[in-house]
């Protein structure tokens, strides 16, 4: 199975493609264009934001910290059509879980409604979710998503800087 180059989420059918590199929609796709200048970012750079960020105040609602991207994973379908997606939430713990249990409530109503795969994914999100609330991130260390997060933040940066009209 293919993973998202921008937000690491595991691609089953279809993507984006930009050169070698794949995404799981459009957004990401938009994200994945930063790649090309991600490569030309000192790892320390991207340690130091990522430290920081981990330290620092909740951008969603400025409680203290630590921050971590905590990802929500929803379904929905109808008939014969089922969408389904990773979000990833830079947040403090507490928010990260409400958008899991916002996710996981999200799936159970409109999860069920397609088939087959309706039936497939809503337990495997169901399941995702309640697994990520569980998970514990480190207080003093930066996840593996975390130091993605950041790569992709400074890299959309230089991006800016080299081509005023990408950012």
């Amino acid at each position: 199975m293919a993973r998202c180059s921008a937000c690491g989420s595991t691609i089953l059918f279809g993507g984006r493609r930009l050169g070698d590199l794949r995404f799981c929609n459009d957004k990401c796709l938009a994200r994945g264009r930063y790649l090309t200048f991600a490569d030309q970012i000192p790892d320390a750079m991207v340690d130091d934001l990522a430290r920081r960020t981990l330290r620092g105040a909740c951008p969603k609602c400025n409680g203290p910290g630590p921050v971590d991207v905590h990802n929500a994973y929803s379904v929905w379908s109808a008939v014969y059509l089922t969408s389904w997606k990773t979000q990833p939430h830079i947040t403090c713990k507490s928010c990260g879980t409400r958008a899991q249990v916002q996710a996981l409530l999200f799936s159970l109503v409109f999860g069920w409604w397609g088939l087959p795969f309706g039936f497939i994914l809503t337990p495997v999100q169901v399941a995702r979710n309640i697994g990520a609330m569980r998970r514990q991130s480190s207080p003093t260390e930066p996840s593996p998503d975390l130091l993605r997060a950041a790569r992709l933040t400074l890299a959309a940066r230089l991006a800016a800087q080299a081509h005023p009209s990408v950012g």
